[in-house]
């Protein structure tokens, strides 16, 4: 009998080693690894693989650049060494075509932030194969900005916003644009007196500012889809007299230089994002559907953290504890 039991117990632990005995190599393909936000995905996904013995992660820098990440796709196929891609994509059109072949190669495939494929609202799989897609559609937080400024001009006449944009050569600030335009424009008092192009960077978000401030000094409302573009935005303004808590200042991606900023009433507002959970649950997700397991094709960013689309000082007041996910 007790020679049975000791059978039984190594055999259990054979076939609980055999189910792990292959490594799983996984790329994380950074828009930019110098990026914080994309720092904090991999973080996320850094986090999750230390979870299991066989998960290794190897990140892969971007550049912001749509043809730097469709290179390195095409590399990653030819190599042979990973058996999966988590891309937070800088062309979510043009790569698609470089992840199907990835796909083909036997490569399972998952994407952070945005959707891969022409359609940037649709979150089911657009490139045939793909694994998952763990983002939020960028017309619903878009919407949500843009109706957060509504309300606050809803007393003023004119209201003048100036809107800071990542780069409008990319798909996704494209529409991210062109909701605030629709949004916005649907009332009669609300101007959009400029917009600048801030590349996710407090120094170019800065210039960007200032040539806008010399043509439009007495702008009501500065409108950004990044944290990154406010933190640039401040210097410009304070630099030229203006009392940044007078301008109503709404960005993007919820860092904590945000939370310490509207917790003071510098800022006014950010669109909540969460960037170490999207990193997580790609991690999680890929593993469960290399060791064969059914998972989810979507997963809404807004599911993995319990806040509203808008923080706002009254929000952060409420929960004093909050900490945001990434640093700025």
């Amino acid at each position: 009998m007790r020679t049975l039991a000791l059978a039984s117990v190594i055999g259990a632990a054979l076939m609980a080693t055999a189910a792990h005995a292959k490594d799983y190599n996984i790329a994380f393909l950074a828009a930019s690894s110098q990026n914080g936000f994309n720092q904090a995905i991999y973080s996320g996904i850094k986090e999750a693989a230390a979870k299991y013995p066989n998960v290794k992660t190897q990140i892969f820098d971007g550049e912001f650049s749509a043809d730097t990440q469709f290179n390195q796709v095409e590399d990653i196929v030819a190599g042979g060494k990973f058996d999966a891609i988590i891309i937070t994509p800088n062309d979510t059109v043009g790569v698609a075509a470089a992840l199907e072949d990835a796909v083909k190669a036997g490569i399972k495939v998952g994407t952070t932030l945005f959707p891969v494929g022409p359609n940037l609202s649709d979150m089911q799989p657009q490139v045939p194969g793909l694994t998952v897609t763990v983002a939020s559609d960028p017309v619903v937080g878009a919407t949500a900005q843009a109706n957060a400024v509504v309300n606050y001009c809803k007393d003023i006449d004119p209201c003048k916003v100036a809107v800071l944009i990542g780069q409008l050569v990319f798909p996704f600030d494209n529409l991210r644009n062109d909701t605030y335009k629709k949004v916005l424009g649907e009332h009669r008092n609300i101007k959009i007196v400029a917009t600048g192009e801030g590349n996710y960077s407090p120094q170019t978000s800065m210039v960007a500012m200032q040539d806008i401030l010399q043509s439009h000094p007495d702008i009501n409302v500065v409108l950004s889809n990044a944290d990154q573009h406010l933190m640039g935005a401040e210097v410009a303004i304070e630099d030229a007299g203006l009392d940044m808590s007078k301008i109503f200042t709404i960005g993007g991606g919820l860092n904590q230089i945000a939370v310490d900023s509207i917790r003071s009433g510098q800022w006014s507002a950010t669109l909540a994002q969460f960037p170490e959970s999207e990193g997580k649950a790609a991690l999680n997700t890929m593993v469960g559907a290399l060791d064969g397991k059914k998972e989810p094709t979507w997963i809404d960013e807004y599911s993995l953290r319990d806040t509203p689309k808008i923080i706002t000082k009254e929000w952060l007041d409420a929960h004093p504890a909050f900490q945001a996910e990434w640093k700025g």
